[in-house]
């Protein structure tokens, strides 16, 4: 079997379509026992266009390209009392699950026919009808509130997991999603590495959309995915440094890393940020042999380990199988008999999950103290057996300071006190080097903006600090002030340089060019 044939074998099977021994689940959300926050649910959902790229909608069956739509569906909080709103049902979600396949004017009957991780059964027409938690397009709560932007597993919808995009919502935080959808077409090409840089890019459209949110606060924003949607989410925390965490539900970046590393963008060094991995039970040895699978499915976790420079968890959920990561898959999947735990167990250890995500991001998002304290515990200490989770984590080792560390740090002190910090910085990090270009030109860089001009001048006494017989920075020092018609300092700084170097043409130029 080649490799292509191997991956898309793997894929279809995390994705859960191989199950050849099933029975059908009764769940309801009402018995999940998600214990909703202080906050009311808002639920919006519209379509944007990404106009850099094309696309052709495949059922059409031409060759008419348009801009690439980005379906989006946005949970928040809100005060609830818009008399126009009004509660969602499992089938209103379904509606926009209609619009994403493509199929926007199926009747609703077929809607169980149609997709086939639906299925048809009395038990998922009865889900139909079960309210959730969630209000149509009510005004979003005033206020500054974190964000999470989910990425859906291999090909699916934007609400997939919108029981745990409501809890979030309820508790503070503000979910923003959009479906996993191929390159050219709604299909993808089976788990390649264009598939992930193509979600990685919807990822990244949707970051520059939550800037549009007054009620956002985009310097608080966590990505999480389901399956793929982990793979996808992976490269782009390696391309964009404005994400603070990163959760991953059974993410595919432990199936198949091989993906991951395939990417133009791939750096462990740029993964920085908190990681929380939350992993399936271990896969029977009948199903692994039955569905050819390798068997290090079950330890081999290449991005936990490979990581160096993040504080990351790795979660063991025992009752969980990779379907019941998603709402979708609690409510509708199949049970595989081989390995599937009970209907009860796995809504509790559902409930679980969403509670583990939920704390995760309060310490990371919001600095909780009782959350970063959970995170931090070993899930005895939390209640909890081994036998239900367990749990490894790894404390990230200290990178290199560099003088770009040290310039951030200045800039948040807005250039002033700089000898100070810099004293005390080097007793942190005895091998920081502040090259004296660097600081040259940014004194330079600075002087030369009027409005930044004292900036500059501080980088300069900092850099003479250092380097404090350099004819070169007193000349450019001297530039500076010249070039802010300060005269009397011009002068005193080109003398300076004049008795660090006599044949300092510069200084001796500009000196004849003042007294003129």
């Amino acid at each position: 079997m080649d490799t292509n044939s191997k991956t898309m074998r793997l894929i279809l099977f995390i994705t859960g379509l191989l199950i050849s021994t099933i029975s059908y689940g009764q769940t309801s959300l009402k018995e999940i026992g998600l214990k909703a926050g202080k906050y009311k649910v808002g639920f919006k959902h519209y379509t944007v266009n990404d106009s850099t790229r094309t696309y052709r909608i495949h059922n059409e069956f031409n060759n008419q390209l348009i801009e690439r739509p980005i379906p989006i569906s946005i949970w928040y909080p809100t005060k609830g009392d818009d008399n126009d709103s009004k509660q969602l049902t499992v089938l209103n979600y379904l509606e926009i699950l209609k619009e994403e396949e493509e199929w926007k004017n199926l009747p609703n009957y077929f809607l169980l026919d149609w997709f086939p991780y639906l299925w048809n059964t009395p038990e998922n027409k009865a889900h139909l009808s079960e309210k959730t938690n969630a209000f149509s397009n009510p005004a979003i709560l005033e206020g500054k509130f974190p964000v999470v932007v989910y990425a859906p597993s291999y090909q699916a919808s934007s609400i997939e997991n919108f029981a745990l995009f409501e809890y979030l919502a309820s508790n503070g935080f503000v979910v923003i999603s959009s479906p996993s959808r191929g390159t050219e077409t709604r299909w993808l090409e089976g788990g390649t590495t264009k598939d992930m840089e193509t979600q990685s890019r919807d990822v990244e459209f949707i970051l520059k959309e939550i800037v549009s949110y007054e009620n956002i606060d985009s310097k608080k924003v966590a990505l999480m995915g389901f399956s793929f949607g982990g793979l996808s989410n992976a490269i782009t925390v390696m391309k964009n440094k404005t994400i603070k965490a990163i959760i991953s539900l059974d993410g595919t970046e432990r199936y198949n890393y091989p993906v991951l590393e395939k990417s133009p963008y791939f750096n462990l060094d740029k993964f920085s940020i908190p990681y929380i991995h939350f992993a399936q039970k271990e896969i029977p040895k009948e199903v692994l042999t039955t569905e050819k699978i390798p068997e290090e499915l079950n330890y081999k976790f290449q991005l936990y380990d490979s990581l160096e420079y993040s504080n990351i968890h790795r979660y063991r959920f025992h009752d969980l199988t990779h379907s019941y990561f998603s709402s979708f898959g609690v409510l509708f999947a199949n049970r595989d008999k081989r390995q599937d735990k009970s209907d009860v167990k796995i809504m509790a250890s559902y409930n679980l999950l969403c509670q583990h995500t939920l704390h995760f991001l309060n310490a990371t998002l919001k600095s909780e103290k009782k959350s970063i304290d959970f995170i931090e515990n070993k899930p005895v200490a939390n209640g909890f057996s081994n036998s239900l989770i367990s749990k490894e984590s790894k404390k990230a080792i200290e990178k290199d300071f560099t003088y770009r560390d040290f310039n951030d740090l200045a800039f948040k002190q807005d250039y002033e006190d700089l000898i100070t910090l810099y004293t005390k910085t080097i007793s942190d990090y005895p091998n920081l080097e502040l090259k004296e270009g660097m600081l040259n030109t940014l004194g330079l860089r600075l002087s030369f903006n009027p409005e930044k001009k004292g900036q500059g001048y501080n980088v300069f006494l900092l850099a003479l600090h250092i380097y404090p017989k350099s004819a070169n920075l007193y000349d450019s020092l001297a530039e500076a002030y010249l070039h802010n018609k300060d005269f009397k300092n011009a002068i005193s700084n080109y003398e300076k340089s004049l008795e660090l170097n006599p044949e300092n043409q510069n200084a001796i130029d500009r000196l004849k060019q003042i007294k003129e």
